[in-house]
């Protein structure tokens, strides 16, 4: 049997990866907004959804899943190549496999290659670490710190890659998301989505769901609590259901 986790719709095998498949991973992907965009006459138009940093592909396969045939094509970015030749395999095994593509790409020097405002969707579950000891396999080391991709970085890519009306969605650990969240105005954007996450009623926010756009205006802000009573919170359950099997 093929190492990873397998999803209702789809398997994802992560060996080799830096970062395995995880319930921040997950709880994204079901939580960014992915819907198709509406052009200026109001009809549905095809977007172009972009994943920073793609690991094993779990966000980019939760997202060809959460949109219709049609609607989006998903481009995934490593700066890894053993990730981005997992992510390929990953999405050749998918029903999504047209729709999916897999690069070998520093985001820092590819952005300056591309169009401005090209993707109406990110989806990015960001390096945190900014200091101390770094893990010991090179490849978990760069998808957990931030050397690679420094959240300032990070926040300069999205300002230029994201269309007007885009959203970029994170998840990142309480300390670093606020911090992130002080920076917004240097690059002109604003967070429209905060979700604090707990992983019972009793423990502190330990997570933060971000979504930013360049536009402006009031930001909707919930909370999530996974586990409650021993099992699943009935509204992480309800989050999930699509790709957990056991939901």
């Amino acid at each position: 049997m093929n190492k990873g986790f397998t999803f209702k719709q789809f398997h994802v095998d992560d060996h080799g990866c830096g970062m395995p498949v995880s319930t921040d991973g997950v709880l994204l992907g079901a939580w960014a907004q992915v819907s198709s965009c509406r052009d200026s006459q109001s009809q549905l138009s095809r977007q172009t959804i972009l994943d920073i940093g793609c690991g094993s592909g779990l966000l980019s396969l939760m997202a060809a899943q959460r949109t219709p045939s049609g609607s989006a094509d998903i481009l995934a970015l490593d700066i890894d190549p053993a990730a981005v030749a997992a992510a390929g395999k990953n999405f050749s095994a998918s029903p999504w496999s047209a729709r999916l593509q897999a690069e070998h790409q520093d985001i820092r020097a590819w952005v300056s290659s591309q169009s401005k405002g090209r993707f109406q969707a990110i989806l990015c579950n960001p390096p945190y670490f900014n200091h101390g000891e770094q893990a010991s396999c090179p490849r978990r080391a760069t998808a957990r710190h931030t050397d690679t991709l420094s959240h300032r970085d990070l926040l300069s890519c999205l300002q230029y890659l994201l269309a007007p009306a885009g959203q970029a969605s994170l998840i990142l650990p309480v300390y670093e998301g606020e911090a992130l969240l002080t920076m917004l105005a240097d690059y002109d954007l604003h967070c429209r989505r905060l979700c604090r996450v707990k992983s019972t009623a009793a423990k502190p926010v330990h997570r933060l769901l971000i979504a930013l756009s360049p536009q402006d205006g009031a930001c909707d802000e919930t909370s999530l609590i996974i586990h409650q009573q021993g099992q699943y919170s009935a509204e992480f359950a309800a989050l999930t259901r699509d790709f957990y099997l056991k939901l």
